[in-house]
């Protein structure tokens, strides 16, 4: 089954690269490309990919803006938003997170990484890697104005659901939880989805939001006050 990708980016070269290599892989096909966020909205009322890969600075309407018109539109709820930008910044991520996003990259990807993301998307996979789960989920955290919700009702998870909660926070994707615990990933993606719905997230990265806002995982905050790395 293809996955249908919708590029959204101001940079005709950028996206015309991207294109080459997306539609090289078999499994890929890139259905249209925009070059501010209202084409990005307007392409995927339009086309109904499977996920728009978004940049966020962009003319008009940027990227932050069109990702959250997008994942607010119940006739999209089967579309995924994957962020990728040169701007790494923490505030982005908060932003995008609270969008709706399902995945944050930088553009500076290997390219098989990047097909991989797609792909991990569309397959309903939050695209963070553990190290950087932890340091943005706790600058998420540390904004008020971000809390997707108190998470104070996990007691409506089952165990294994908390269970699958845990690891999913840790980073692990489907496959990899399902070999840990012995069942098929698609059993794995049915925990998944049920505690989605049960606490009311739209993707696995506001799961990980509620898992660490709600203390059932726990990580240590950020240094203060030290210098960015560029």
């Amino acid at each position: 089954m293809t996955i249908r990708v919708l590029l959204a980016d101001d940079q005709a070269l950028l996206t015309g690269t991207f294109r080459i290599l997306i539609d090289s892989a078999e499994d890929l096909e890139v259905v249209g490309i925009a070059g501010n966020g209202r084409e990005a909205i307007e392409l995927a009322r339009k086309l109904d990919p499977d996920v728009v890969v978004m940049d966020i600075r962009m003319p008009e309407v940027d990227g932050l803006a069109a990702t959250k018109e997008i994942c607010a539109d119940p006739a999209l709820q089967r579309t995924r938003v994957l962020i990728l930008t040169t701007f790494e910044l923490d505030e982005y991520v908060a932003q995008a997170l609270r969008a709706g996003a399902s995945g944050f990259l930088g553009k500076d990807v290997r390219p098989e990484e990047l097909l991989d993301a797609i792909r991990s998307v569309a397959s309903g996979e939050a695209l963070l890697s553990p190290a950087a789960t932890r340091t943005l989920i706790a600058r998420y955290l540390a904004q008020p104005e971000s809390r997707i919700g108190t998470g104070e009702n996990l007691g409506v998870l089952t165990a294994r659901e908390r269970e699958v909660v845990v690891m999913v926070a840790a980073g692990l994707s489907n496959d990899e939880i399902a070999g840990k615990m012995y069942v098929s990933p698609l059993t794995i993606r049915t925990h998944v989805q049920r505690a989605m719905a049960k606490l009311d997230v739209q993707n696995r990265a506001q799961l990980v939001v509620i898992a660490f806002q709600s203390g059932l995982v726990r990580i240590e905050a950020p240094p203060q006050g030290r210098p960015r790395q560029s």
